[in-house]
């Protein structure tokens, strides 16, 4: 069975019948996991055991940061927060994208050590100081500082084993609203938007990041809808004007900044016309089950060759130590490596 466009999550620790019966959904291709979803590494493993099979091919994926967005913690490596990397990046520029590198294999690694696809990372948006949802997720608000550590903490990913998402496009820095909770509105015109907050894309772009992630943002100067609803933000800036030929992943259709795009069944269609190849619908089994009953979407070709391409492969070796000189990043005693 080939990939469906939707990726959704579970209720707990261990599937139940419920959790079988979407995964199983020809319309289902994910599964994203939470905080909620882990007790420890054993029962991780055990559970992605048990969604694989379920669904031999799935994709299977995290939000897994580091700082504040890291949802799996005891037995793994306390990954910093990327702001961590763009002050050492102030100091030490060599260092910082050593640093990235070393970061992104440790996470990849642990991950695909536990049959986990790929996570939602990096952050590529520009810290502008004001975001209530953005704050030190972000490497910086240098475009280049940005486009550097995001390379090389792409690079550590990929030895890891796993594929790197840039996200938020074109840009969430800027505005102050969380689109978890509201719906932010960007005022700027095109150039400026284009100028600076989408350079990093743009770069990683050339540097052949495999996946974006769209933001729920509207952009008024460019479109009335949200990034990830417009075709004009998706088929003829991304994919047209920047060349970007990767996998478009939709942010949480259920989050408050994607409600404009009205009910679960019209959002969805929305953001998979607009151009997205995966759409993320989370913390609602209620809604999942409604969408999964309403939708009807047929993957095109194009689609599923750019999400199998997600699939984790074998990670290399990490060098011993390589764990604690990831944790101790942002810490007095990372003067040691210095």
């Amino acid at each position: 069975m080939s990939l469906g466009p939707i990726m959704l999550d579970v209720v707990g620790t261990q599937l139940d019948a419920d959790d079988i019966r979407r995964i199983q959904h020809p319309l289902v291709g994910g599964v994203i996991l939470f905080s909620r979803n882990f007790e420890d590494c054993k029962q991780l493993s055990s559970l992605t055991s048990s969604i694989r099979a379920a669904r031999q091919n799935i994709l299977i994926a995290v939000d897994h940061e580091g700082g504040r967005v890291q949802r799996f913690r005891e037995g793994f490596t306390n990954i910093p927060p990327m702001r961590e990397l763009g002050r050492l990046w102030d100091d030490n520029r060599k260092l910082a994208n050593t640093l990235a590198t070393e970061a992104g294999w440790v996470l990849a690694a642990e991950l695909r050590a536990h049959s986990i696809d790929f996570s939602f990372t990096p952050i590529l948006d520009m810290d502008y100081g004001d975001s209530l949802v953005i704050g030190d997720r972000a490497f910086h608000q240098d475009p280049q500082a940005i486009n550097e550590l995001a390379f090389y903490l792409m690079q550590g990913l990929k030895k890891g084993g796993m594929a790197a998402v840039g996200k938020h496009f074109p840009g969430h820095g800027f505005v102050v609203a969380d689109s978890h909770v509201s719906i932010p509105v960007d005022e700027r015109e095109f150039d400026q938007i284009a100028q600076n907050d989408m350079q990093p894309f743009r770069q990683m772009i050339d540097e052949g990041l495999p996946a974006i992630m769209p933001a729920h943002v509207i952009y008024p100067k460019v479109d009335e809808k949200p990034a990830g609803f417009s075709e004009r933000w998706l088929k003829k800036v991304l994919r047209e004007r920047l060349g970007f030929n990767g996998v478009i992943f939709s942010d949480d259709l259920s989050m408050e900044g994607a409600s404009v795009g009205g009910d679960v069944t019209e959002r969805s269609l929305a953001a998979l016309n607009a151009g997205c190849d995966m759409i993320l619908l989370c913390n609602r089994p209620d809604l999942a089950d409604e969408l999964l009953e309403k939708l009807e979407w047929k993957m095109s070709a194009l689609s599923i060759t750019r999400l199998a391409r997600m699939h984790g492969h074998q990670a290399e070796t990490m060098s011993a130590g390589l764990s604690q000189r990831v944790a101790a990043i942002g810490q007095p005693e990372g003067d040691l490596f210095t």
